[in-house]
């Protein structure tokens, strides 16, 4: 007879192997704890990522509440979006700028998840972001993303749609070229980098349905901007968009 946790061929089942492999993992943890992507302190039980101190400081700015939000209004006179939503203040030298570092830069896109769940759930009980059809990532080109190894932007859409139960369509959007990193452009700049950048993929169903565009950081909207308009000449009835934060 064997003993229980092992299946009839010897081997150990599914829970003895999961009971090891917890094991093993507290035991790692004990000695390289994980760390609070906001403030480097060592996560505690039940923490995840981000601690709880930082969650309780982080800036949140309540946007999806108004519809004449600063992310909003950035937009007007430029192109036709729906609503507008950041859902945090970026700052320098801050503990949203810390997060962000971690999930683009240095390989934990779970991050981008874990704020579009915490997000969806402020969306979902908001209208229109509660009346969306489809979730729609911004895009990296294919050079960038065989160089980060993912697209932040479609993790953040990912945690949105486990949450408000709307599908993504990952390439609904393509990048067409490479554009020169964003980071130190001015606002004209950034317009000039991303135009004929994008490019809707018309074999995916879009039009005539409400698309949530996702991003991850809010600047001068240069690139937002660019994806909407592609979205609303290729048949998409309505366009929002949200971005995990804002720059200030």
């Amino acid at each position: 007879m064997w003993a229980i946790g092992h299946q009839g061929n010897g081997k150990p089942c599914c829970l003895t192997r999961m009971i090891i492999r917890q094991y093993f993992d507290d035991l790692i943890s004990l000695f390289f704890p994980p760390t609070c992507a906001g403030c480097d302190m060592p996560l505690t039980y039940g923490e995840h990522l981000i601690c709880t101190v930082c969650w309780f400081h982080l800036p949140y700015t309540n946007g999806h509440r108004d519809s004449c939000n600063g992310s909003a209004r950035l937009f007007w006179g430029r192109v036709q979006l729906a609503a507008v939503a950041s859902y945090l203040y970026f700052m320098d030298d801050s503990r949203v700028q810390r997060i962000l570092h971690r999930y683009k830069y240095r390989g934990c896109p779970e991050i981008g998840t874990l704020m579009g769940l915490r997000y969806g759930e402020l969306l979902i009980a908001t209208p229109p972001f509660n009346q969306i059809d489809v979730i729609v990532p911004v895009p990296l080109h294919r050079a960038k993303l065989r160089k980060r190894g993912y697209n932040q932007s479609a993790f953040f859409a990912r945690g949105l749609s486990q949450v408000m139960q709307k599908p993504v369509v990952i390439d609904g959007l393509v990048r067409n070229r490479a554009a020169d990193t964003q980071t130190r452009k001015t606002r004209y700049e950034r317009h000039e980098n991303v135009l004929n950048t994008f490019a809707m993929n018309n074999s995916r169903g879009l039009a005539g349905r409400h698309v949530l565009l996702v991003d991850d950081v809010l600047t001068t909207g240069a690139t937002i901007e660019a994806c909407a308009s592609v979205l609303l000449a290729g048949g998409v009835a309505d366009v929002s968009a949200v971005t995990i934060a804002k720059t200030v």
